[in-house]
């Protein structure tokens, strides 16, 4: 095993040596008992000394992988709480992102030329991850300019979970038609003449929005599992170490699930994956959740690899929407029936579960469900269950959640959305959406996570810099400082509190003897870079159980590898994942730099000595001295 050569440091360690042993660093552990270390010693894939590098150098061995941070801050693996990390995984190396892309004329161009590079039958897509917000002219493509760039390939760009804009290529793709119905929920624009213009409205429902996508080609077979372990490695990229699955619309178990499971079998994984699973078939979701629960239990698994629970719909019927762009939907009357059923079986058998629910109103109907259900003993039982999103809950319903046991998990959707939902409901509900400061000050258990890929950008620097600063990507204030966290409490809310939410608080979350070794070494200090900043850091080294599945800068290339990206004409060979314009990219180029100069230093002093050899110079001649520099 490679070592990074570190002096001072010896084999000393006979038996027992550790693994890898990262030291010379600023270690937030996020164990109480001891905030603050140097260096960490990790064996078999779990943290065994957190100390000073005194501690740690009797477990240095002749094998053991010694890492010199460099006085870098190192953190706890980042655990997403709501992540769409398996259906990010089967698609990812088919979509172009603009995650990070800061104009729209940089977009279209991108665009443009993947669009030349992309072959017949095949489309290209931009999948969320963006807002027109943070874009510098403020607003979304047209249609028109979607024709100028890709006039005979196939062009679908989602616009978070209100809109699609699509070129002629795609329209024809898709089938769309003057004479193609609006479906349910949704609308298509059309011009004057009646056919459409290639704008495509959630109105309010994104069913027209994904089922559209849908209809794009997919992967199959290797490709899936290289996708897969690139989208893992590119979340690898930002300190992400786990990820709970939320599972989500056109997500089948087992069909869709199998590339994990299989990554999983073959050691592949560079990501613990807690996974849901959702009825996908309106009218049977008793029937499947029965299913399931004779097949499969919570827990069931291992460290990399476990079942969750069931959402994060339990009933179609029960499921606001969260196009902000519309006015809140009325659910139908009378879904409590069927949705306590659902609700009845699961905490029967044990079974946790998280709820998609945008509106207080939506909660408080659901909640009147589980107070009934509670007075069966069923609530609070002990089985984790959780509501996701909860932008406008309300006070009641928050202390009525704590009352039954359950958690929330928080998204910054709003860093994406907030600028519509401020239209639509003004500063003082934009202030509380959602109010987290609220639901910790109840000392309820509220993680954080992105709800990637479709709406946030899978990037959990930017919710950590919107958990703090209370900020849009577009830069607009939105909460107070008095509904904002400290840096502290959000690191906390994207490593340990996502533990809890798996039942996994006591080995992860924390760098502590006995917890996995799932770290990450950033490259600026989360605790002291300017708030504005915070977007802009990555990981210049992730270890997961011991492993190390990204290294970037001083470290690059002791990371795992990969297969290489198929197809080859994939956008993310060209143009990679998230758009980094910050520090990180700036360090990896300055480090290349410095590199560069110290092997010229380095050609120089050879040069000398070959003159030396050759007696064009005496070994003991003084070093030319120039006058001007005598002072």
């Amino acid at each position: 095993m490679s070592t990074m050569p570190v002096g001072g440091l010896v084999p000393l360690a006979e038996e027992n040596a550790a693994d890898l042993v990262v030291r010379n660093a600023r270690i937030h552990t996020g164990d109480p008992a001891r905030p603050h270390a140097e260096a960490i010693a990790v064996r078999d894939g779990v943290v065994t000394v957190v100390g000073d590098d005194k501690d740690v150098a009797g477990s240095v061995g002749p094998r053991t992988r010694v890492v010199d941070a460099l006085g870098r801050r190192v953190v706890p693996g980042l655990n997403d709480a709501h992540l769409h990390v398996i259906r990010g995984g089967l698609n990812y190396v088919l979509e172009l992102r603009w995650d990070g892309v800061r104009s729209l004329r940089e977009g279209l161009r991108m665009l443009r030329e993947q669009a030349a590079r992309t072959p017949k039958g095949q489309w290209v897509r931009v999948v969320g991850g963006w807002s027109a917000e943070q874009f510098a002219e403020r607003r979304l493509p047209t249609p028109a300019e979607l024709n100028a760039a890709a006039p005979d390939t196939p062009v679908f760009v989602l616009h978070l979970y209100q809109s699609a804009v699509m070129n002629r290529a795609a329209l024809k793709a898709a089938g769309f038609t003057r004479d193609t119905p609006d479906p349910k929920g949704g609308q298509i624009v059309r011009g004057r003449d009646g056919e459409p213009t290639g704008m495509l409205l959630a109105a309010p429902g994104a069913l027209i929005l994904y089922s559209t996508l849908a209809k794009a080609p997919t992967l199959e077979g290797e490709d899936r599992k290289t996708s897969t372990r690139h989208y893992l490695r590119e979340l690898n990229r930002f300190g992400l170490t786990s990820a709970i699955d939320a599972a989500g619309g056109f997500q089948n178990f087992p069909d869709n699930y199998a590339t994990v499971v299989e990554l999983a079998e073959a050691g592949q994984l560079s990501l613990r994956i807690a996974y849901h699973l959702f009825p996908q078939t309106p009218g049977q979701e008793v029937d499947d959740l029965a299913r399931w629960i004779a097949t499969v239990r919570p827990e069931d698994g291992d460290a990399w690899l476990r079942l969750n629970g069931a959402g994060e719909n339990l009933t179609w019927s029960a499921a606001d929407f969260e196009n902000f762009a519309e006015p809140r939907p009325e659910l139908a009357d009378g879904y409590e029936a069927q949705f306590e059923k659902a609700v009845r079986l699961l905490m029967e058998n044990g079974w946790g579960f998280r709820l998609h629910a945008t509106y207080d109103e939506t909660i408080r109907r659901d909640l009147v469900v589980f107070e009934k259900l509670a007075a069966d003993g069923l609530f609070p039982a002990g089985n984790r269950w959780l509501f996701d999103h909860a932008e406008t809950v309300s006070a009641e319903s928050l202390d009525r959640i704590a009352a039954l046991g359950g958690a929330v998990s928080v998204q910054n959707r709003m860093s994406f959305q907030g600028e519509v939902f401020l239209r639509r409901y003004g500063p003082g509900a934009a202030a509380d959406a959602p109010p987290v400061r609220a639901m910790l000050d109840r000392g309820l258990t509220v993680a954080a996570g992105t709800d990637a890929t479709r709406v946030s950008s899978y990037n959990p620097w930017v919710a950590l810099h919107w958990l703090v600063s209370g900020r849009t990507v577009g830069d607009l204030a939105l909460r107070p400082p008095s509904n904002r966290v400290d840096r502290r409490t959000a690191l906390e809310m994207f490593t340990r509190a996502g533990a809890a939410l798996t039942g996994e608080q006591d080995v992860k979350g924390q760098l502590r003897p006995g917890c996995y070794a799932d770290l990450a070494v950033l490259s600026d200090d989360y605790f002291s870079v300017p708030e504005e900043e915070i977007p802009h850091i990555e990981s210049l080294l992730t270890v997961v159980g011991g492993r190390v599945v990204y290294a970037a800068a001083d470290y690059e290339g002791i990371d795992e590898e990969l297969p290489p990206v198929s197809p080859a004409w994939s956008p993310v060979t060209r143009f990679g994942g998230y758009q980094a314009s910050g520090r990180a990219q700036a360090l990896s180029a300055g480090v290349r730099q410095a590199a560069s100069l110290g092997e010229a230093v380095s050609e120089s002093r050879e040069h000398r000595r070959w003159r030396e050899e050759r007696g064009r110079v005496r070994a003991d001649a003084a070093i030319p001295f120039d006058p001007c520099f005598d002072l």
